[in-house]
């Protein structure tokens, strides 16, 4: 696949701080790394940014004349928590600064139509995500965060994009547990009317993977100004955000677009219900029956 100029501009290490972490790294340790490890990082070093995205441990280590084991541990010795970390970081500028019908086209064209393959590559990604996540995820900010929605007295979402699914996900399952829930789907003007809704006690959670558009500032502004509380769930603007928001959750988005945005939003929204309906499960409880009840009234 030959690359297009605007992809090869953000492959190049001096404009993909990724990359360029990732050519640091290897120079730093290079001294104390194995032959094993010494061939991963010349294949990572030299390889197209492309070829790491769409290539899993088993691969790389093929390529390396390696394995996946060594894959793995050659990036761990590099001070990354595996291979998904690496890919989050050196695929950032994609998202940012390429246009989305370019990536489309480099993944088709990189992909082929090998069906079979695509289906092992795409759930190889979606598992990789959920270990990602597992890892980036600090245990004392999901403490808090869980803290924060049991004592809410109602919990505000909002979704920026397609990350507005994990939003409503999360308001309808605290609902389902009792908790009062309601997601914010509105934006420009109209979102002004919305904002009047959240009070002194509230929880705001916004999912924003990594753009910050005005309503999302507007949003935790308002969250500010009223004494709520704010939950971030994202995955490259905490350092931007986190002086606005009082607890940020890390959600890695998908490095390639071959898995759903929302994947990793979905199983934070899903950890945090689990955890608060078992603050409250009486509440939890009352509230199933009732709906199962109510259900039954519908003929479901």
């Amino acid at each position: 696949m030959s690359a297009t100029p605007q992809s090869r501009a953000v492959t190049n290490s001096s404009s993909n701080p990724g990359l360029e972490r990732l050519h640091t790294l290897v120079r730093t340790h290079w001294e104390s790394l194995s032959p094993a490890e010494r061939s991963v990082c010349r294949l990572l070093t030299a390889s197209p940014v492309e070829q790491i995205l769409y290539s899993n441990a088993q691969e790389l280590g093929t390529a390396s004349g390696t394995s996946n084991a060594s894959v793995i541990r050659t990036l761990r010795r590099l001070g990354y928590s595996g291979l998904p970390a690496l890919k989050q970081e050196i695929a950032a500028p994609f998202t940012s600064e390429v246009a989305p019908d370019v990536r489309l086209r480099e993944r088709i064209d990189r992909m082929g139509r090998d069906f079979t393959s695509l289906w092992d590559r795409v759930v190889d990604e979606a598992r990789d995500r959920v270990e990602h996540v597992r890892t980036a995820t600090s245990s004392e900010e999901l403490t808090r965060a869980v803290q924060v929605l049991a004592e809410a007295g109602q919990t505000v979402t909002y979704g920026v994009g397609s990350s507005n699914i994990a939003a409503e996900h999360l308001a309808l399952k605290l609902n389902r547990t009792g908790a009062r829930a309601r997601t914010i789907d509105t934006d420009g003007f109209r979102l002004a009317d919305d904002l009047l809704g959240i009070h002194r006690g509230d929880a705001v959670v916004v999912f924003a993977p990594g753009r910050v558009l005005p309503e999302v500032e507007v949003l935790l502004e308002r969250a500010r100004a009223v004494g709520a509380h704010s939950v971030l769930v994202t995955d490259e603007l905490t350092e931007e955000l986190r002086d606005s928001v009082d607890i940020v959750l890390s959600a890695p988005h998908t490095p390639t677009g071959m898995t759903a945005e929302a994947l990793t939003g979905i199983i934070v929204a899903d950890a945090l219900v689990q955890a608060v309906a078992t603050i409250h499960p009486d509440r939890a409880v009352r509230t199933s029956h009732e709906l199962t009840a109510w259900r039954g009234r519908l003929g479901h």
